[in-house]
């Protein structure tokens, strides 16, 4: 989304943040082994559910699963009772939050893993980063993208030629980022620069559709994830006239040229963020005044960061011209395309840069979108669990392997009251939730979001 670069806290105050919070919640328990017993596993490699399993964990990772295996001892005991269900954790692939208060509610929601797709603060990416992933602050893990655009317009980081997006990469690498995100306004001379050194350093690239370059040369060329679904609107679908302006707002694509967009994206095996519920939020409240006030009353809008609500209150989408409704009908349908021929979706949501996208609730959203667009409840559990696992492991091959339940896979894990295949709402008030080694059981995420919420209200308070 084209949106203005945020203004984020000075270096002290990020330091004195992580050290303020530089141990998991008392409430939160992290034992060397954990034991989930009589749980109904989804494993989620496939559709199936394993019933009256035992999961052990050792220092954040499974070690064991089956159906009667014996217990270590002094393992802590999450107990099932034979009708919880035991899931992957969630993740939020497209995100923008860079606040460990906004870690805490992607945890709350059941979210274990976010990718930040760009404007993260030094701080945020130096200090906090790493001690949310070693567990000594509570929150999902975190992936980085490091943003790069060939234009001031937006506020992004710039590059002008081949010789500084060369250089750039190397500067992204060193200071700790797993992607390099692409934006709108790249030069083909530097997106290629881009690409080539992206392969040459291990720095894949995803992002944005560039308008030079189109997104099927863009995908030829390496990049491995397109950030929004609907981007192949601005870049594949929607052809400028004579006058070389784009179509209008309540103007939508041909779904005749559907196949040929999903052809190349499955050509180069890449990936693609089925974010419907961040578009369905912005059409909402396209020419309308009053919706973003609304969204502001919302009852998780408690766990927005301040400096978040006044950027809702500036947002213009309000003043803008059309309805997007069609565009909107388009993309549901582009995404279940996609889904039915098997191009690997992701679930994003680009929380909390969009007024209405509160981080963990937008993901909650999104699925629910997903659902209503055709998708299958395994399809849709798929894009925020296994799909994104695969997106990190074939991209960064270092990297843990999380997104299924199985021996030697990060544990990240989501307990849930009902099976999410046949209702996904139950994900949305987990009992319990597993990240970064740290077992959170229901009442210490309720104290999670309560320590938000009493923070952000006190910075409102004379």
């Amino acid at each position: 989304m084209k949106l203005p670069i945020l203004i984020v806290a000075p270096l002290l105050l990020l330091c004195a943040q992580v050290l303020a919070q530089a141990a998991p919640p008392p409430a939160a328990e992290n034992n060397a082994v954990t034991a989930f017993v009589a749980v109904n596993l989804l494993p989620m490699e496939t559709e199936r559910v394993l019933p009256g399993q035992t999961v052990l964990v050792e220092h954040g990772k499974i070690t064991a699963i089956g159906a009667a295996l014996p217990i270590p001892a002094g393992a802590r005991i999450v107990d099932g009772h034979g009708s919880a269900f035991l899931s992957p954790g969630l993740a939020d692939m497209h995100t923008h939050s860079d606040t460990s208060g906004d870690l805490k509610v992607y945890l709350a929601n059941g979210v274990t893993t976010v990718l930040n797709m760009g404007e993260a603060s030094n701080g945020f990416i130096a200090q906090i980063r790493p001690e949310v992933n070693r567990g000594k602050i509570a929150g999902p893990h975190v992936y980085a993208s490091f943003e790069v655009d060939g234009s001031p317009r937006y506020g992004h980081f710039v590059v002008s030629n081949a010789e500084q997006a060369r250089a750039v990469v190397g500067l992204a690498k060193t200071n700790g980022y797993d992607f390099i995100k692409v934006y709108n306004n790249l030069s083909p001379e530097s997106f290629a620069a881009l690409a080539d050194e992206g392969r040459k350093q291990h720095m894949p690239l995803v992002g944005h559709g560039v308008t030079a370059v189109g997104l099927e040369r863009q995908l030829d060329a390496g990049q491995v994830m397109v950030a929004h679904a609907e981007e192949f609107m601005y870049t594949t679908f929607f052809h400028p006239g004579q006058d070389g302006k784009p179509a209008p707002a309540d103007a939508a694509p041909d779904s005749a040229e559907i196949p040929a967009a999903i052809a190349f994206v499955k050509r180069n095996h890449a990936f693609v963020t089925a974010d419907l519920n961040t578009y369905a939020t912005i059409a909402r409240q396209w020419g309308k005044p009053a919706v973003v006030e609304r969204y502001l009353q919302m009852p998780q809008a408690r766990y927005l960061a301040p400096d978040r609500r006044l950027q809702w209150g500036g947002e213009d989408y309000a003043r803008r011209q059309g309805d997007l409704g069609a565009r909107l009908a388009f993309l549901r349908l582009f995404t279940k395309q996609m889904a039915d021929a098997g191009v690997p979706l992701i679930a994003g949501t680009d929380a909390p840069t969009i007024p209405g996208l509160v981080p963990g609730y937008s993901l909650h959203d999104d699925l629910q979108e997903l659902e209503q667009a055709g998708l299958s409840r395994y399809q849709v559990l798929a894009a925020a669990t296994r799909v994104p696992g695969e997106l990190i492991r074939q991209s960064l091959p270092d990297a843990e392997a999380f997104g299924t339940i199985q021996v030697g896979s990060r544990a990240d894990l989501i307990l849930s009251e009902k099976n999410p295949l046949d209702d996904l709402a139950t994900l949305r008030t987990p009992l319990g939730v597993m990240a970064n080694g740290n077992w959170y059981p229901q009442t210490a995420l309720q104290a999670l979001l309560e320590q938000v919420a009493g923070k952000y209200q006190r910075a409102f308070m004379p």
